[in-house]
C-alpha cells in the first residue's frame, strides 16, 4: 500500500476513494459529479467519502503550512520504520 496504492491489494472502494482524493488534490478544477458517483458506485457511502475529503483537506492544508514554514520532514526511511507502529497502535 505504501509503495503504490494503484497496485496494492486493497478493496475497490478504497482504491476509488484514493483515486478521487488524488484528483481532488492535484487537479481540483477537473473534479465533478461523475467522480463522486464513481466512488459511490464502488460501494463508498456519502458519509465515508465526506470523511475522506475532510481528512484530505486537512492534510493538504498542513502540508502547505509546513512547506511555507520550512518544517523539518523526517527521512523516508524513518517514516517507513515508524509506519508499522502507527498502523498497529495508532498515533497515541
Amino acid at each position: 500500500m505504501l509503495a503504490d496504492w494503484r497496485t496494492a491489494p486493497i478493496e475497490d472502494g478504497l482504491r476509488a476513494t484514493l483515486s478521487y482524493l488524488e484528483k481532488l488534490t492535484l487537479r481540483p478544477d477537473e473534479v465533478g459529479p461523475a467522480d463522486s458517483a464513481a466512488v459511490r458506485a464502488a460501494g463508498v457511502s456519502n458519509e465515508a467519502l465526506e470523511d475522506a475529503i475532510h481528512v484530505c483537506a486537512l492534510f493538504n492544508a498542513i502540508d502547505r503550512i509546513a512547506d511555507a514554514l520550512d518544517f523539518h520532514v523526517p527521512a523516508r526511511e524513518d517514516a517507513e520504520r515508524a509506519a508499522p507502529r502507527f498502523f498497529a497502535r495508532g498515533y497515541r
